[in-house]
């Protein structure tokens, strides 16, 4: 009997790990469409508005909400306290708050580079180059969104059939 209970914990666990990895998958994807969202409302509030950069970001956060909100919004208010740190160590500092947020992203090691990448570049470009700079930051997301939109239904089915798999070979090895 307790052998049972045991094998039973190992299957669910490893279906769940499966079923967890192809709920982070599709995560990132909300994610990075969440980030698209808000680039194109920063970018807007940076052409049409004639907005200044705190404001522009503090603007996009709002809208957009969520964690990637909060890190817009923290981004604006680290410009605001003009700390006398340059515009990518306060958008570095936001990143690690961003990676250590109470709320895990989904967002890879990879995504979170492209995102610091943008804030090297933000801020002290004319406003023309600026819309330059977040038109190809939003071209590279559309790549890694349409990519990742490609490989999700196989992905997720992927893992979840891993993890299925991987726990009733599990039992077998352990019974």
């Amino acid at each position: 009997m307790l052998k049972l209970a045991g094998a039973l914990l190992i299957l669910i666990s490893a279906a769940g790990l499966g079923f967890r990895m192809a709920a982070r998958w599709r995560q990132r994807v909300r994610e990075l469409e969440q980030l698209r969202q808000m680039v194109y409302f920063l970018k807007g509030e940076i052409v049409y508005s004639r907005a200044p950069l705190a404001e522009a970001l503090e603007q996009a956060g709002k809208r957009s909400g969520g964690e990637l909100g909060r890190f817009f919004e923290k981004t604006a208010e680290g410009i605001r306290r003009n700390d006398g740190e340059s515009l990518y160590e306060i958008w570095s500092e936001a990143m690690e708050a961003l990676e250590k947020g109470e709320r895990e992203t989904a967002l890879t090691g990879e995504d979170l580079l492209q995102l610091k990448g943008l804030g090297r570049n933000l801020g002290y470009l004319d406003v023309d180059m600026q819309e330059r700079l977040l038109i190809l930051y939003l071209e590279q997301l559309d790549l890694t969104i349409a990519g990742l939109r490609e490989q999700q239904r196989e992905k997720c089915r992927l893992y979840a059939s891993m993890g299925v798999m991987g726990g009733i070979f599990l039992v077998i090895v352990l019974t």
